[in-house]
């Protein structure tokens, strides 16, 4: 039963790419979609609560794979632990800014209000990001490579000096391609302020 549950979804999931590739996330229905597929819409609603839930499935098939390799490039015992953090900088801005990933936050933020994805995209997205890295900085703190302080609020402080150059054109639809050489240069002044503010001194 379990197998024939997820061949389910996985159609009803490739059915919906297309669906959104087609008319966009606003344009689809979930009538759209489930005439597609066929069947009842409660079976549809079944797997996939609302339109919100299911466009965020089929956006994360993509790269939910790499979300969780950038954040497994952190070492939090490695001595040079500023090094460690620059290199998982570069790899979540080089994530977080490549075309399909912008679009897809520009999407949210355009929808929240109207519909349940930009909470989706918080909870499951930024939250869960935030947890990820918290628990390394927590490690990295325990092991004496970072001072002793509060993680989650280390964790959020490092990941707004990451985007603090680039969100506010981001937000405003300004930005366009950021090349592999600004995102070195805003990752290597975001890691400097975060270690002068989270370095552990007492080993300098």
């Amino acid at each position: 039963m379990a197998k024939k549950s997820d061949t389910k979804r996985q159609h009803i999931l490739s059915v919906a790419a297309q669906a959104f590739q087609e008319y966009g996330f606003e344009r689809t229905s979930m009538s759209e979609i489930c005439a597609r597929v066929g069947g009842s819409k409660a079976t549809l609603y079944n797997y996939f609560p609302s339109k919100g839930e299911l466009f965020y499935e089929v956006m994360t098939l993509s790269n939910n794979t790499e979300f969780e390799a950038v954040f497994r490039a952190i070492d939090p015992a490695a001595e040079d632990i500023a090094g460690s953090l620059r290199q998982f900088g570069r790899r979540w801005l080089t994530f977080l800014y490549s075309p399909s990933v912008k679009a897809n936050r520009h999407l949210a933020i355009s929808v929240s209000g109207r519909s349940d994805l930009g909470r989706l995209m918080y909870e499951r997205g930024v939250l869960r990001g935030q947890d990820l890295i918290a628990d390394c900085l927590k490690t990295a703190m325990g092991l004496g490579r970072l001072r002793q302080a509060d993680p989650v609020v280390a964790a959020r402080h490092l990941l707004s000096l990451l985007e603090s150059e680039l969100i506010e054109r981001f937000l405003f639809q300004l930005l366009g391609e950021v090349s592999a050489e600004e995102i070195k240069q805003v990752t290597d002044r975001a890691i400097d302020v975060f270690m002068a503010a989270y370095g552990n001194r007492g080993k300098n």
